[in-house]
C-alpha cells in the first residue's frame, strides 16, 4: 500500500546504462474494492497529462471504478502518476455532470432536448453563411480529444464549411513544439523515444518541471539516476523545483535565468559549442545547413554577456555547455517555461541546433523530446483541427492542398490555403468584433486558460458572437454560451490518441455517457449531417459513422506523409499496447525514433512549411526555400536575444510568471473532482522569493494582491524556492470551486497575462508580465501550496502534503522484465519491456 499523494513517484526500480526500465503496475480502484470486485478491465491510456500512460479500465456496475497501468505498454511499463491514479474516474460519477443540452433564455442556461439545441446551432450557421460567408465560423478545441473527432471537425470546418478560422487550446500548450520541429527539420513530429532514458548519459531539461508535468516520466529518469552510470541532470528553471535539485546531486547544472531571457542563455550554450570545436563537422556538412549564419548570430555571446542578461554565473553556463559538448549522448526535453515565454520558437529551435551541431540525433540517447502538455495535443496538430491541414501537409504548396480535396472530393478552393490559418488569440479578436459570428469551443475552458482572462470572459458574454460549448461540466466558458452540448468522457466513448513520442493508443468505450450525453464525435457527426455538407459527387462529406471507420479515413490521408498511420488499424492497435508511428510497409512494426538516416523532411516539395524568419515571423518564400536547396537537410537557424515585451518598472517592479502543479490538470474539470487531488493542492496561491518577502513584509500564508496593468488577484503567499524578482502562479485554479469558496473570484492567475505571442509559433506569453505584490492582510495558516514539490517552503515546519484514507489503496507489485525489441511489437504483451 503506498500513499502516491505522499510519495508521487511510487516505488523506485533503480537500474544502469542500457538496461531495460524495470516493470512496475500501479493500481487504484474505489475504497472497499479489490480486484475480485472487478467485473471487467478496459484497454486504454491515461489522460491526465501528455506521458501517455497505457492502462486499463476498471469497471462494475456499468461505472468506472479505478484504474491499473498496462506492463508490456511502452511508454510506462504498467506506472501511473497521482494524477492518472486519483484523478482518471471519479469526475464521471460526479452529480454535476451534464447530462442534458442547455440553451440560453432570458440570459439564463435552460435544459431543453438534443433537436433543439442542434437546430439553435443550425439555423444560426446556415444565416451566417449566407450573410457572411465561410469567415463567420470560428472553432477552438483542445488537446484532449481523440484522433478520429479532430479529423472528423477538420474535414468539417475545412471542406464543409471552408474556414481558416480553426485552432486548439494547443496553441497555448505546444505550438511552440510544433512550430520549432518544422522550422529544423522541415514537419512536425519528435524525433527522440522515451527509450533514449535508458541510453543517454546526460538529460537536459529546458523549461521543463518535468517532476510535475510528466511524473511518470520523471520516475523514469529517476530510475537512472538512482542507478548505475548515472546521467548528469542540467536544468533550466526559474524555481528550484526536484528537476533543479537532481541536477545538483547528479553533478549537473542548475540555470536558473531570468524570465524572458532563454535566448540569450541558448545563443550562449551554442557560443560554447563553437569556442570549444565540440562539433561534429562532417556530420554537420553532410546532414545541415546554415552553419556560417548560426555561428554569426551567437558570436556576441560570451558566458559573461549572458550571465549578465540572464542573472546567472557565467562559470555555470560553461559547465552546462561542456556537459553537452562531451557527453556521448544527450536527450533534451523542453516544455512551457520555453514555449511560453519570451522568443519561444527561437529558443527551442536553439535546442535542435545543439544536437544538430553535435550530430546527437536519430540513435539511441541521443534526441530530442518538445514535450506536449496535453495528451492528444500531437493528435490536433496531425488531424489538421488546430489550423494545420491534416497529415502535415504544406498551406503554401499548391500540390498538398489539392490531395486534401481530391480525398474529400471537394473544389480545392473550397479549403482555405490563401493566407496562413486564423491563431486562437486571432480568433478571439475577431469574434471580439463580431467577424466571427458563430463560435464553437470543445473540452476546453478558455475563460480560466487564455491570457488577460477578463477579456476572454467579456469576449465570449458579449452579444456579437454566437457562443457553442461542447463540455463535460458547466464550466466557466459554459456558463457564458448560448448553447451547452452535454458530450461524454475520458471512458465513455472509442477512439485513438497519440501521445508525445509519436506512440498511438486506442481506448476502449468502457461504460455509457450519463444521461443524453454524446461522443464529440457523434455531435460532429449530427451538426455535418443537418447542415446538409456534401461532397462533389453529392454524397454526405462525411461518410464514416463510427470511430473505427473515421480512424481508417485520417489513415487513408497519411499516406506518403511523415505522419504515416497506413499500416495502424483498430485490430492492430489491440494487440502491442502503444506502436509508435510512421508504421507502414516499411515500418510495419513502428518507428522507435525519427531521423536515424539523418535524412529530414525538408525537402521543398515535401516539407511542411518553408519556414520563418525567428525574429520577426516573417515568411520564407517557395523560391526562397528553394535557392536554400535543403535537399533533405536540416537547417540550423538562429536570432539574437531582444527584451521581453514587458519589464519590470518602478510601478511593477516583478516579474511574473505561471505554471502547473503536479495534483492538478488544465483547469480541474476533472482533477478538482478527485478528494485526494483537490486535498492536495486545494486552492490557488502565489510563490516569492524570501529576499522579495521580507522587503515586502510578507511571511507564509499571508494574503496578498499581485497586480498587472491588467488585472489583480488575490491569493495566498508561499516563501518559497523562486530566483529573486520572480513571482509564480499556478494557472489551474478558475471561479469554480468544489467547496464553494466565496473568493474563487479573486484567483483567476491569467488575469495578468498578456495578449502577446511569439511572431512564428504564435503561441502567447504566460510567463513574462510585469507585476507587483502588496500585502492585503495575514493569514490563518500556511498557503495550499504542497510542500512536497517546487512550491516547497523555504523554511521548514509545515506538514508534508500526503493524501487522505481516499488515497492509500494503491497496490505496487513487481512483475517480470520483457525485453525491448521493437522486432517483436506484433506478437503481443509477451514481446514487450
Amino acid at each position: 500500500m503506498t500513499d502516491r499523494i505522499a510519495e508521487t513517484y511510487g516505488q523506485a526500480t533503480p537500474h544502469g546504462l542500457g538496461s531495460v526500465w524495470p516493470a512496475r503496475v500501479d493500481h487504484f480502484l474505489d475504497e472497499g474494492l479489490a480486484d475480485r470486485d472487478v467485473d471487467r478491465w478496459v484497454q486504454s491510456a491515461c489522460l491526465l497529462c501528455s506521458n501517455g500512460c497505457g492502462c486499463d479500465i476498471a469497471v462494475k456496475d456499468g461505472r468506472m471504478v479505478g484504474i491499473r497501468g498496462r506492463v508490456g505498454d511502452t511508454v510506462n511499463h504498467g506506472r501511473l502518476g497521482p494524477k492518472g491514479l486519483y484523478g482518471s474516474t471519479p469526475w464521471a460519477s460526479s452529480p454535476d455532470r451534464l447530462t442534458r443540452p442547455l440553451v440560453r433564455e432570458g440570459g439564463r442556461l435552460v435544459e431543453t432536448d438534443w433537436d433543439t439545441a442542434m437546430g439553435r446551432i443550425v439555423d444560426r450557421s446556415r444565416r451566417l453563411l449566407e450573410e457572411k460567408g465561410p469567415l463567420s465560423h470560428g472553432f477552438y478545441t483542445s488537446g484532449q480529444l481523440f484522433l478520429e473527432e479532430y479529423y472528423t471537425l477538420a474535414v468539417i470546418g475545412k471542406a464543409g464549411i471552408g474556414t481558416p478560422h480553426m485552432d486548439g487550446n494547443t496553441r497555448l500548450c505546444t505550438a511552440t513544439a510544433a512550430a520549432a520541429f518544422k522550422e529544423s527539420f522541415g514537419a512536425d513530429g519528435q524525433p527522440g523515444s522515451y527509450t533514449d532514458i535508458e541510453h543517454c548519459d546526460a538529460v537536459f531539461l529546458y523549461g521543463h518541471n518535468m517532476a510535475e508535468t510528466q511524473t511518470v516520466l520523471w520516475t523514469r529518469i529517476l530510475d537512472r539516476t538512482r542507478g548505475e552510470n548515472p546521467p548528469r541532470i542540467v536544468c533550466v528553471d526559474p524555481r528550484r523545483t526536484l528537476v533543479a535539485q537532481e541536477a545538483e546531486r547528479t553533478g549537473g547544472v542548475h540555470l536558473a535565468a531570468r524570465v524572458g531571457t532563454n535566448l540569450a542563455l541558448m545563443n550562449g550554450l551554442t557560443r560554447e559549442l563553437f569556442e570549444n570545436d565540440w562539433i561534429d563537422h562532417g556530420w554537420v556538412a553532410q546532414h545541415t545547413i546554415g552553419i556560417d549564419a548560426l555561428h554569426q548570430v551567437v558570436d556576441p555571446y560570451t558566458p559573461e554577456h549572458v550571465a549578465d542578461i540572464c542573472g546567472i554565473d557565467a562559470g555555470d553556463l560553461r559547465c552546462a555547455a561542456r556537459i553537452f559538448g562531451e557527453s556521448s549522448a544527450v536527450l533534451s526535453t523542453v516544455l512551457q517555461g520555453f514555449y511560453q515565454s519570451h522568443q519561444a520558437t527561437a529558443a527551442s529551435v536553439a535546442v535542435h541546433n545543439l544536437h544538430l551541431l553535435r550530430g546527437l540525433i536519430g540513435r539511441p540517447g541521443a534526441g530530442v523530446l518538445q514535450m506536449n502538455g496535453q495528451p492528444t495535443a500531437q493528435n490536433n496538430r496531425e488531424c489538421g483541427a488546430d489550423g494545420d491541414l491534416p497529415g502535415f501537409r504544406n498551406w503554401d504548396n499548391p500540390a498538398h492542398v489539392q490531395e486534401l480535396a481530391d480525398a474529400w472530393k471537394v473544389d480545392v478552393m473550397t479549403i482555405p490555403h490563401w493566407s496562413p490559418p486564423t491563431h486562437a488569440m486571432q480568433i478571439m479578436s475577431y469574434a471580439e468584433t463580431g467577424s466571427i459570428g458563430l463560435l464553437w469551443i470543445s473540452a476546453t475552458n478558455p475563460a480560466v486558460s487564455m491570457p488577460e482572462s477578463s477579456r476572454i470572459r467579456s469576449i465570449l458574454a458579449g452579444e456579437d458572437c454566437f457562443v457553442v460549448v461542447q463540455d463535460l461540466f458547466r464550466t466557466e466558458t459554459a456558463e457564458l454560451a448560448d448553447v451547452v452540448l452535454p458530450a461524454a468522457g475520458w471512458g465513455e466513448k472509442t477512439g485513438c490518441f497519440t501521445n508525445v513520442n509519436r506512440v498511438v493508443h486506442l481506448s476502449e468505450q468502457a461504460v455509457q455517457p450519463p444521461g443524453e450525453a454524446r461522443s464529440d464525435l457523434d455531435i460532429f457527426l449530427a451538426y455535418a449531417d443537418a447542415m446538409g455538407f456534401t461532397d462533389d459527387d453529392g454524397d454526405p462529406l462525411i461518410s464514416w459513422r463510427t470511430p473505427e471507420q473515421a480512424f481508417d479515413a485520417w489513415a487513408a490521408v497519411t499516406a506518403g506523409r511523415p505522419v504515416d498511420y497506413t499500416g495502424l488499424s483498430y485490430d492492430t492497435l489491440r494487440g502491442p499496447s502503444g506502436i509508435p508511428w510512421p508504421v507502414n510497409a516499411e515500418h510495419p512494426v513502428g518507428t522507435d525514433r525519427l531521423y536515424a538516416d539523418g535524412v529530414f523532411p525538408t525537402d521543398t516539395d515535401y516539407c511542411e512549411t518553408y519556414g520563418h524568419d525567428l525574429l520577426t515571423g516573417g515568411t520564407v518564400t517557395e523560391q526562397e526555400h528553394r535557392a536554400m536547396a535543403p535537399a533533405g537537410r536540416a537547417v540550423l537557424k538562429g536570432a539574437p536575444y531582444t527584451p521581453a515585451h514587458e519589464r519590470p518598472t518602478d510601478e511593477y517592479p516583478l516579474l511574473y510568471t505561471t505554471g502547473r502543479t503536479v495534483f492538478q490538470f488544465h483547469t480541474r474539470t476533472k482533477t478538482g473532482r478527485s478528494r485526494p487531488l483537490q486535498q492536495a493542492a486545494p486552492d490557488a496561491w502565489v510563490e516569492l522569493s524570501a529576499p522579495d518577502a521580507a522587503r515586502l513584509d510578507v511571511t507564509e500564508g499571508d494574503w496578498v494582491r499581485v497586480q498587472s496593468p491588467r488585472g489583480a488577484i488575490e491569493v495566498r503567499a508561499r516563501i518559497g524556492h523562486i530566483m529573486e524578482g520572480a513571482v509564480f502562479a499556478p494557472f489551474h485554479y478558475g471561479r469554480w470551486d468544489p467547496d464553494g469558496a466565496a473568493d474563487a473570484d479573486r484567483r483567476v492567475a491569467n488575469e495578468l497575462t498578456m495578449t502577446v505571442w511569439d511572431p512564428v509559433s504564435k503561441q502567447p506569453y504566460f510567463k513574462t508580465a510585469a507585476c507587483r505584490v502588496t500585502r492585503v492582510r495575514a493569514g490563518d495558516g500556511p498557503s495550499p501550496a504542497p510542500t512536497t514539490t517546487a512550491s516547497a517552503p523555504v523554511t521548514g515546519g509545515l506538514p508534508d502534503t500526503v493524501g487522505g484514507p481516499e488515497s492509500t489503496s494503491v497496490v505496487w507489485a513487481e512483475t517480470p522484465h520483457y525485453q525491448l525489441d521493437p522486432a517483436q511489437r506484433a506478437s503481443g504483451p509477451e514481446g514487450r519491456d
